[in-house]
């Protein structure tokens, strides 16, 4: 669907907003699913060709992502169709939200139909698989208290400390502030990548999704530390494995939280089927697309 897009919030001919991708049955035809309560109140409902299917519904108009309440609204509608077709189909390929295509079911069918080899291919490949997210915080001050009793070096540095003149009191400071600096921070790294370790035979892949940067330094009245926060897609089994592994993760008197949420499409991780220089997904189809927003 790389054909001329049509601007946000115009108005389009015989459009077909999409949501996903789903594998289907040979024998599963159009009439077979819908799902009420969509974007804007519509019916979605499954356009079928070559043993996959897409997720739409009738639309008249490209979302005008400008219209950030409607934006806000549309997304959690959009969130639940493709979840209920994850719910009937098993592991959708999610579609960016706001992806139109004009030229009604027909141009649909094409699409579908030139894609379908790269389509499969990448369904064969989510197929009982999903994204679950997970963030971890740690306590600044609890891990400092932890490597203070520790570190050899600060033990020294505070025995200076007390016998240095005033003169010299604040470049020791200065010393002690700087390896307490250095050494939470190393530890809270080691924690990242021991959890990142402990999941990794547990989960497909991982992407980080970054974490705030908070230092001893910060005012804010924050007691937690910078977080671990990653998306992993990993198969359905391996839900409570990964459970088990934060479960042991939040007992640590160091650790502030844990939120783990899922399982969701594959939003992270799957190809953005639509776009240009997407596999097939560039194929002509006929009709004419229009993205605005982002998934």
């Amino acid at each position: 669907m790389s054909a001329p897009a049509a601007d946000p919030g115009t108005t389009v001919d015989d459009g077909r907003y999409l949501y996903c991708v789903v594998a289907v049955d040979d024998g599963e035809s159009d009439a077979d699913w819908s799902e009420s309560n969509a974007v804007d109140g519509a019916e979605a409902y499954l356009v079928t060709a070559d043993g996959i299917g897409a997720v739409v519904h009738r639309c008249e108009r490209t979302p005008n992502p400008n219209d950030l309440s409607a934006v806000k609204r549309s997304l959690l509608r959009h969130q639940h169709v493709v979840d209920a077709a994850g719910d009937a189909f098993g592991t959708p390929l999610p579609l960016r939200f706001g992806t139109v295509v004009e030229g009604g079911d027909a141009a649909v069918r094409e699409w579908l139909a030139e894609t379908a080899a790269t389509q499969r291919r990448h369904l064969d490949a989510f197929a009982g698989k999903w994204e679950y997210r997970i963030e971890v915080g740690w306590d600044e001050e609890a891990l400092a208290e932890a490597v203070e009793s520790s570190d050899d070096r600060l033990a020294e540095l505070a025995e200076t400390l007390g016998d240095s003149s005033e003169g010299t009191s604040f470049l020791v400071q200065k010393q002690y502030d700087k390896r307490l600096s250095d050494l939470v921070y190393a530890e809270r790294e080691e924690r990242v990548a021991t959890l990142a370790e402990r999941l990794d035979p547990l989960v497909e892949e991982m992407e980080e999704l970054g974490r705030p940067a908070v230092s001893l330094e910060d005012d804010d009245g924050s007691d937690s530390g910078p977080s671990f926060r990653v998306a992993v897609l990993a198969p359905e089994e391996n839900e409570i494995p990964i459970g088990d592994v934060l479960d042991e993760v939040e007992a640590n008197p160091e650790t502030t939280g844990v939120q783990y949420t899922g399982p969701w499409p594959p939003y992270t991780f799957a190809p953005s089927l639509g776009e240009e220089g997407s596999d097939d997904a560039g194929s002509e189809s006929g009709g004419r697309e229009s993205e605005a927003g982002g998934r």
